[in-house]
């Protein structure tokens, strides 16, 4: 997601309105509507960890339970939409490591570039969040962060880690968001080669944060799924299957479905 360029040219009024629509985006918890956009067949006790996260302004994207190819899925389908879908979790360092999950992406959105401002937009995105000592974060995070709670916000994770599909950098490329170095994403699939398959990935999420973010990560407290095509107001659709990440240290593990 984006966040407005704030300038010193601005009346204050028009800053702060700007300061807090980045706040917002930057967050991803502008708003939280539980089951929002669950699927009705899929009942309450199937259903009931996940919530949609909103954007101000934003149309959501539409997540519903659904099977493709014969794997169970969630089907995410965004027209000119920016909206996640997310399951709190609670793991302690040591209780996670390697993730296992897959997506399934009809096609790209024209024109996105995850690296440039105005065009971020991307068929598909996992997104982890962190909790973490705030105090290590920098005078600029802690004060957005701060402003989120004081607006009525969720305070934002302490560091967001985000696996991503772009449309042409090489696999591998870090992408540091353009107003916080607290959202890091890393490509882990690039170009059209592989669309309208199940692709399959296994990752070493403690190995990505450390590469990521130069440091070991806390405890793991959120995944969502995000595909979005609202900046270049274009469609995108894809299918994610259950995130898998075996337990570790003793700890029984999670299936995110």
């Amino acid at each position: 997601m984006n966040l407005p360029e704030p300038t010193s040219r601005l009346h204050q009024p028009t800053r702060r309105a700007l300061l807090v629509a980045g706040v917002a985006a930057l967050s991803g918890c502008a708003s939280t509507t539980s089951l929002l956009q669950a699927d009705a067949a899929a009942g309450a006790s199937q259903t009931g960890a996940w919530q949609a996260v909103t954007f101000p302004g934003k149309a959501l994207t539409t997540y519903r339970r659904d099977v493709k190819d014969g794997v169970p899925a969630w089907r995410a389908e965004a027209h000119q939409s920016a909206s996640m879908w997310r399951h709190r979790v609670s793991l302690e360092p040591g209780q996670f490591d390697v993730v296992r999950f897959s997506w399934w992406v009809d096609r790209l959105v024209p024109g996105a570039a995850l690296d440039e401002a105005g065009r971020t937009d991307s068929p598909a995105r996992l997104v982890f969040a962190f909790a973490g000592d705030d105090a290590r974060l920098s005078m600029r995070n802690r004060m957005l962060f701060d402003l989120a709670e004081s607006l009525g916000q969720e305070r934002p994770p302490y560091a967001t880690l985000v696996y991503a599909w772009s449309n042409d950098l090489p696999v591998g490329t870090a992408v540091v968001h353009p107003r916080s170095d607290r959202v890091r994403k890393i490509v882990i699939e690039s170009g059209d080669a592989h669309l309208r398959s199940w692709r399959q990935h296994e990752r070493r999420l403690s190995d990505d944060f450390q590469q990521l973010f130069g440091e070991a990560p806390g405890p793991l407290v959120g995944v969502a799924l995000m595909t979005d095509s609202d900046n270049l107001e274009a469609s995108a659709l894809t299918w994610y299957g259950p995130v898998e990440v075996p337990g570790q240290a003793g700890s029984q593990g999670l299936s995110i479905f």
